[in-house]
């Protein structure tokens, strides 16, 4: 069994972040170890996807069922491969520093050479991906923009401004 849990607070909105997620099918573009991806059927709150991953000499598919909770959470279902088990989720929230992401996975492969193998590089792999999402968020949305609550005086509401502009 392989279990990872993390919490990060990134400079991005939360639908941009659950926006890269649910888009599955680019996964190979930026993800690291992801070699092939195929959305077989995608509705406004489910998709199942085909991923193959690749690491050393190992190549591997599999199957799961993705549900979309737009922007709040995804939770993955494995459907059918190489695991025991995998049960993943994204949990998005807004944060005054852009967006808190949870991410949780949990997986056991079948094969016991396998599970080996990952185990040793399983840190590093995930704090790539983790990293690779965060690359590919200012890919396709820009730099971060820092913001800052200005309250101008007690009778006026607060405002929103990024901090590269004058108050």
């Amino acid at each position: 069994m392989v279990t990872h849990a993390e919490t990060k607070t990134v400079a991005y909105r939360d639908d941009q972040l659950y926006d890269l997620v649910a888009d599955v099918g680019k996964y190979p573009k930026f993800l690291p170890w992801c070699v092939g991806a195929r959305v077989r059927s995608r509705t406004e709150t489910e998709l199942v996807a085909d991923l193959t991953i690749g690491f050393g000499p190992f190549r591997e598919s599999f199957t799961s069922r993705v549900t979309l909770e737009r922007p709040i959470r995804i939770r993955v279902s494995y459907e059918d491969g190489p695991f025991r088990y995998l049960n993943n989720e994204w949990k998005f929230a807004p944060d005054p520093k852009g967006c808190r992401v949870n991410f949780f996975v949990d997986f056991e492969f079948k094969s016991r050479l396998l599970q080996a193998a990952i185990g040793v590089v399983f840190n590093e792999a995930v704090r790539r991906m983790v990293n690779a999402f965060i690359k590919r968020a200012r890919d396709v949305y820009g730099p971060p923009v820092a913001t800052l609550h200005v309250v101008e005086s007690a009778s006026t509401k607060p405002r929103t401004v990024p901090l590269d502009q004058p108050t």
